[in-house]
């Protein structure tokens, strides 16, 4: 038995993982497919104790790349770090980045990941050409926006309840140079960081902003707005950056103490924060690892939470809800104490062809929450309460707390979803910790 868990550390299951090279084979008896753990929740658990996880870790072979046409198809455990390492010296990058690069391709899949681009990209489905899946009775067929689009819809985002993920293809995204052209941007307060993502997404196709969320009043919300794209000709080497230079120097050895990120502490950093980044705004080139990956070059920060662990709650709440019901969700945040050190605001575009997909036009909230039991229910219940009454919807990648009725309330796709899966697997013999929570599979 091997102890899991997400990101996060909460919950944690007891299951019998399988590993080997042949991903077909370790997947066959298991129950549900497993990267690097690295969604945050319970999505990447098994249903009970003692049920089988097939690992796609050594499932991590490239396939096929073609340098001329920029499409790679490789098995579902090839990582984004490798990726990275293969192409972005052959002027091809990934066409949607998450904030870490420690996340395989079957992942990204499963959890249609979205990136700082979203606006102008989409989420990484948009660009999957093709899967290999390994359906409930053990058939094993190609799926793609032509080949069983049903069951390829339900699969991006589908947090890999639809089939095991074989193998990936996907279009890449071909770069001038390899570095990044960053624009750092303050906010004062909560509508000027909204009206600046915005405005900042017409020109720039990289948009992110960090806000802090325990600012009060007129600072409400205050923030920092970051701006990026790939450099061109003469602004940058030619030459690609060495991922070394800004991976995983500092570590966090052990659970620190619960006291280490409590509201005052994170009032001090988000001041210091803010403060930081009002000095060194304006605009220069950077490690594209600084801006896409920042928090990798702190190895197992998640022990920065101490043993409790942490949750990070997600949502994005629609354009035509509002930028009232934006400040009413902040001030939620601050009257539950929700000090997180770690809340980042983004501008999503259009929804994705995935079912369960999580962007749709809106703004995206996203904060790290230590995992304090009732009292940070309480808060996640609360913020649900504003995405149902907003029509807005969380990630399930991050989530791991969402009740079910709350979930239902604000997924109407939940019906088109579980079609397909009964059409493909009746005796739900693919679930996880995360759809017995939240679609009522059996434990």
């Amino acid at each position: 038995m091997t102890r899991l868990a997400g990101w996060g550390g909460v919950p944690a299951v007891d299951a019998r993982e399988r590993v080997g090279e042949s991903l077909a084979e370790v997947c066959r008896p298991a129950s549900l497919t497993r990267g690097l753990g690295r969604s945050y929740g319970d999505a990447s658990l098994p249903p009970h104790a003692g049920a089988i996880v097939a690992s796609t870790r050594l499932g991590d072979r490239v396939l096929a790349f073609d340098r001329a046409a920029g499409v790679l198809r490789a098995e579902a455990g090839f990582r984004l770090s490798q990726l990275e390492e293969l192409t972005r010296p052959a002027g091809w990058v990934s066409p949607v980045v998450p904030g870490t690069r420690h996340v395989t391709l079957g992942g990204m899949v499963a959890s249609d990941i979205h990136g700082k681009n979203h606006h102008v990209a989409g989420c990484f489905g948009a660009h999957v050409r093709g899967l290999r899946l390994q359906v409930a009775d053990g058939r094993e067929l190609e799926t793609g926006p032509d080949r069983e689009p049903e069951l390829f819809a339900a699969t991006l985002g589908g947090m890999g309840l639809t089939g095991h993920i074989l193998e990936v293809e996907v279009a890449l995204l071909a770069i001038a140079r390899p570095w990044l052209v960053i624009e750092v941007e303050p906010a004062p307060d909560l509508a000027a960081l909204v009206a600046r993502l915005r405005a900042a997404s017409r020109a720039w196709p990289y948009t992110v902003a960090w806000a802090d969320a325990l600012s009060r009043g007129a600072r409400l919300g205050r923030g920092i707005v970051i701006k990026g794209r790939w450099a061109e000709p003469g602004e940058a080497p030619a030459t690609s950056p060495i991922h070394s230079r800004v991976d995983s120097r500092l570590a966090v050895p052990f659970n620190l103490p619960s006291w280490v990120l409590a509201p005052a502490s994170v009032r001090i950093f988000d001041e210091l924060f803010y403060r930081a980044h009002c000095w060194s705004a304006g605009r220069r080139v950077v490690h594209p690892d600084r801006f896409f990956h920042a928090l990798d070059s702190i190895r197992d920060w998640n022990r920065l939470y101490g043993a409790r662990g942490f949750v990070q709650h997600q949502s994005v709440l629609p354009v035509e809800a509002g930028d009232a019901h934006i400040v009413r969700y902040f001030e939620t945040i601050t009257r539950h104490a929700g000090a997180s050190f770690l809340t980042v605001v983004k501008d999503c575009g259009a929804e994705g062809r995935g079912l369960l997909s999580f962007p749709r036009p809106g703004v995206s909230v996203a904060l790290d929450l230590p995992m304090r039991g009732a009292a940070t229910q309480a808060l996640v219940d609360a913020l649900n309460r504003h995405v149902i009454e907003t029509g807005g919807r969380i990630y399930l990648a991050k989530d791991a707390l969402t009740r079910r009725e709350d979930f239902v309330a604000m997924e109407p796709r939940l019906a088109a979803f579980d079609a397909v899966r009964r059409a493909w697997d009746p005796e739900r013999r693919l679930r996880s910790a995360l759809s017995v929570r939240l679609l009522g599979d059996p434990g």
